[in-house]
């Protein structure tokens, strides 16, 4: 990877980023309570290259092909710092993931890099991300680095279709994008798809933030621009407060402590 260099080189992340105030427009907040969406670009937040060094030690995941993934679950503490909480498997039930590979199946990944969670603007995009949906200590925020490399067409998503991902707050953060034709976002107000609220292509350093109980989303096929090249794109995933009992059960057995939304 050509930013291979960036994550163990010159050091980025005590440069000045801004921590909280500021990191969310008012329109974003606004679109969130209207229209329960909304998208931004915090690449004035973030060094977005920094980021993208993390990506070339990504492990396969080793339940859905073509994709790599590492992922932690983190929360906030009393004094409002970003901490690993340990290991807990993601699990989403089949009313929330309809892939035959994934729904009804507890999975293990490894955990990110302690050298990313340790940045200092990692640790600020979480704690402004938190603030924007109102999460507070000990609440679990599940922060995954996951995608795609190959040549042809690739579903990103990997059969799960229209889809939600079982929890309240959910954002999707674009990290890199190579050689890539397609991989729409598209929004919709009913599982079935026959209400289309949205559909645009984010960019690297561009952010999707969704309530992922009040509407439903999927990604377009991607293939290469170039057909003698690779493609690759890489996206944050960033959720919490967990509609999904089965994710739920999970946490409260790992996490005997945390605060969790409860599910009746």
């Amino acid at each position: 990877m050509k930013h291979e260099s960036l994550k163990h080189g010159y050091d980025v992340s005590t440069m000045a980023f801004d921590i909280d105030h500021g990191y969310w427009t008012p329109r974003v907040h606004s679109e969130l309570a209207t229209q329960n969406w909304s998208q931004a670009d915090i690449r004035q937040h973030i060094d977005l290259e920094a980021w993208q060094g993390f990506l070339a030690d990504l492990p396969r995941d080793p339940y859905v092909n073509r994709r790599w993934k590492r992922m932690s679950w983190l929360n906030l503490t009393d004094d409002d710092d970003v901490q690993v909480m340990g290991d807990c498997p993601m699990a989403q039930g089949g009313m929330f993931n309809d892939a035959e590979s994934m729904a009804d199946k507890l999975r293990y990944y490894e955990g990110l890099d302690p050298a990313f969670v340790e940045r200092r603007d990692v640790k600020a995009f979480v704690r402004a991300w938190a603030k924007l949906w109102g999460i507070g200590p000990k609440e679990p925020i599940l922060m995954q680095i996951t995608g795609v490399r190959g040549k042809g067409q690739h579903d990103p998503l990997q059969g799960q279709g229209i889809h939600a991902d079982g929890c309240k707050y959910l954002s999707i953060l674009v990290i890199n994008r190579e050689n890539v034709s397609g991989a729409s976002s598209h929004l919709y107000a009913d599982k079935a798809g026959t209400q289309t609220l949205d559909e645009r292509i984010l960019k690297p350093g561009e952010i999707l933030h969704i309530r992922d109980d009040k509407l439903f989303h999927s990604a377009g096929v991607m293939s290469q621009e170039e057909q003698d090249q690779p493609f690759e794109r890489f996206i944050i995933i960033i959720n919490s407060c967990f509609v999904d009992g089965f994710q739920n059960r999970m946490l409260r057995r790992h996490f005997p402590d945390a605060v969790l939304n409860e599910v009746f």
